[in-house]
């Protein structure tokens, strides 16, 4: 007998942060909007530019490298190579990751 597990994810987009954030600070939400942009933009640069950005009891956000290997493309039966590449990763803090997983136990 198999044991199906749901896992139901809500998802939040720009727009309801951006709305959580004025709610929050009684700030205009044009000014909230261009603010979290600006915040998203320099993530990107900075990663970009090959510097990871340390946000304390938040998070890191890191570049991580990824070697060159081979893979298959089984519909064609062929072989190719994958070069190295940079990726943006995710880590969580500590702190964030087990308010997460408290969180989680609650259900």
């Amino acid at each position: 007998m198999k044991c199906k597990t749901t896992i139901n994810y809500n998802i939040m987009t720009k727009a309801e942060i951006v709305n959580l954030i004025a709610k929050q600070t009684k700030v205009e939400q044009s000014e909230v909007l261009e603010i979290v942009e600006a915040f998203m933009k320099v993530i990107k640069n900075s990663l970009t530019d090959g510097e990871n950005v340390y946000l304390r009891e938040f998070g890191t956000f890191l570049i991580k490298h990824r070697a060159e290997k081979p893979a298959r493309i089984i519909s064609k039966n062929k072989t190719i190579i994958v070069p190295a590449h940079n990726i943006p990763s995710f880590k969580p803090s500590n702190i964030f990751s087990d308010k997460v997983k408290l969180a989680s136990d609650d259900d």
